[in-house]
């Protein structure tokens, strides 16, 4: 999480390479904790009709000083009325969640909220901040394009990577591109190139403001946590930089953060998982708390709007098959036991105030979301990973002091980060990879196996870590386990890919070569074939396998009624009459006009 280290954007110092040279930056402090858990302590329904947002009222034509945001939440499919009431009590809707009953409103009014909760159907209404709108929210500008640097790092195996037995899980598989993983952090820097072969831009979008922003690009970093982030989940296995801990899945962003202050308010997350339910994500990882409040009390009234807002479309989201991993947070804090909070508002001033349990760390402490503790290197907890018996599920590597965990940053280049940021998208790697093993996986499966495939850490010598070895306040069920999770002993077989586009143009036959070596004999019966092919009618194609000799297999020949698009799945091809060694080729031929696409990847199991 970002500010869970400590504040809102702050961090330590970020060690950055690119072209194969190492610099040091020091990273900005930011606010307090809005923004993601992170860095080395960096802050860095129905089924039937999708919550997406609702067109918006007409937004003011200019920006007017003392606007604030306002959750008013109604019963899930019930906004009409309550809309009209938000404009004729001086607010506008700026966006609307029917499905969960929640609208984002702004005004500037101070008897704005009081009047709204007179209104019949109305069941709650809360400030999101302290603190202004900005002005940039009615016309957002769009993050920088960052300027790429070509990289000369070559892949190593790194200390977290093998410490969770990813590098020996990748023996067994490196994910399935059916499987997506969203990012909902400060942005992902799409063009770096250990993230661009596994990104998908047409499921990424700005949340930020609490409305979705698909303009291109609009998904893009405004810090360096989400980028991090996502290269700890998934950059590619290419022979370059880092290799993240599934690297075979693909990856979406999901920007909440705002530019300027990358803090995370709550109509930003109410988007955010409204947006992975209803795009099919996996897995979302989420490293940050929902701002301005480190904790959110439900005896204060804007609080408990904020509350039930962001856990309506939590719950929205793992009802469309989507599992929420989220950071513990970075202040060394017991969240069993907590008595006072000194980091919140933090989109002003900050104060000290008395809590109790009831108070949450969202989305973090909401129901059915995976809470990650932080370990260093070695099986220790991280020296400011929050803990608490019953709150922690699991626990991954997010670094410590000089053992920070590496990863990319925006413009090609690399660098290590410190915090429970840097481990939750450790076990989202390992949630992605159960949930490619098993496609039919729900939410509930994926935190249940995330919990039986840990490996059980006891408690060192400290008071504060209480429970037992199997389950204890540091710890959880224990520091997940990458090799375990996708079946303990790896295949005697290697894994070859080529990850280079080849267009498929209209009535025509392409191939994209494989190299093989290093295999013995023959290859085996159950040779595995992953298909990656990006096209508007599948219907069109016919999809082979070619032999070193020359031997054709064919893989499918859709009808061609089929209209879906892409064809993203495995095939098993008893290859056992083949030599292994050679070149091999997927065949990929376009049989009628119109509809056109490309090979985006394509890979072998031996």
């Amino acid at each position: 999480m970002i500010p869970h280290i400590a504040g809102r954007l702050r961090r330590s110092a970020v060690t950055v390479a690119a072209l194969g040279a190492a610099v040091t930056l020091v990273a900005p402090t930011g606010a307090a904790h809005a923004a993601p858990l992170s860095d080395s302590p960096t802050p860095a329904a129905r089924s039937a009709a999708p919550a997406r947002p609702a067109a918006p009222a007409a937004a003011p034509s200019a920006w007017v000083a003392g606007t604030r945001a306002y959750l008013v939440i109604t019963a899930p499919g019930a906004t009409s009325s309550a809309q009209a009431a938000v404009t004729t009590n001086g607010g506008t809707v700026f966006a609307s969640y029917d499905a969960i009953g929640v609208i984002v409103a702004h005004s500037a009014a101070a008897g704005f909220p009081a009047a709204l909760r007179a209104v019949s159907g109305v069941q709650q209404v809360g400030a999101t901040r302290t603190s202004d709108v900005p002005a940039d929210a009615y016309n957002p500008a769009l993050p920088a394009t960052p300027t790429q640097a070509t990289t000369t790092l070559a892949e190593t195996v790194r200390w977290d990577m093998s410490q969770i037995k990813a590098d020996q899980a990748w023996a067994v598989t490196t994910g399935s591109p059916a499987v997506k993983v969203g990012v909902l952090d400060t942005g992902v820097d799409d063009l770096h190139q250990d993230l661009a072969p596994n990104f998908d831009a047409a499921d990424s979008v700005s949340c930020a403001y609490g409305k979705a922003d698909t303009r291109t690009g609009a998904w893009r970093d405004v810090d360096t946590h989400g980028t991090h982030v996502a290269g700890t989940i998934a950059a590619a296995k290419n022979g370059k930089g880092v290799v993240g801990v599934a690297p075979g899945v693909k990856i979406a962003s999901v920007r909440i953060a705002e530019p300027t202050s990358t803090l995370f308010f709550a109509e930003n997350t109410v988007c955010g998982f409204v947006w992975a339910g209803d795009h099919g994500f996996k897995v979302t990882n989420n490293s940050y708390y929902t701002d301005p409040w480190q904790f959110n009390c439900p005896d204060n009234i804007d609080q408990a709007a904020i509350i039930e807002g962001v856990r309506r479309a939590q719950a929205y989201a793992e009802g469309k098959g989507s599992l929420q991993v989220a950071a513990a947070g970075n202040s060394d804090y017991d969240l069993a036991h907590k008595t006072t909070d000194t980091a919140s508002p933090n989109d002003s001033t900050p104060g000290t105030r008395t809590i109790t349990n009831a108070c949450l760390d969202i989305p973090t402490e909401l129901p059915g979301v995976v809470t990650v503790a932080a370990m260093g290197n070695g099986n220790v907890k991280a020296s400011y990973s929050n803990f608490g018996n019953g709150v922690i599920d699991v626990a991954a590597p997010g670094g410590d002091g000089s053992s920070g965990v590496y990863s990319t940053l925006p413009g090609g280049k690399y660098g290590s980060k410190n915090g429970t940021s840097m481990a939750s998208p450790h076990v989202t790697g390992v949630a992605a990879l159960l949930a490619s093993a098993d496609p039919a996986a729900t939410p509930a499966d994926l935190r249940a196996r995330l919990a039986s495939q840990a490996t059980d850490t006891a408690c060192p010598s400290d008071s504060r870590c209480t429970g037992t070895t199997a389950t204890n306040a540091f710890f959880g069920e224990g520091q997940v386990d990458a090799l375990k999770a996708v079946g303990a002993t790896p295949p005697p077989g290697k894994y070859f890919e080529n990850l280079t586009d080849v267009t498929v143009a209209d009535n025509a036959t392409v191939e994209s070569p494989v190299s093989v070596t290093g295999v013995s004999g023959n290859a085996p019966a159950t040779l595995k074939v992953g298909v990656d092919i990006k096209h508007t009618y599948r219907g069109d194609l016919v999809v082979s396998l070619v032999a070193p000799g020359g031997t054709v297999y064919l893989l499918e020949d859709f009808t061609d009624s089929d209209s879906a698009d892409n064809v993203i799945k495995t095939y098993t091809v008893n290859a056992s009459a083949e030599a292994a060694n050679g070149t091999w080729k997927l065949r990929v031929r376009d049989i009628a006009s119109q509809d056109t696409g490309k090979i985006d990847a394509w890979n072998l199991t031996f």
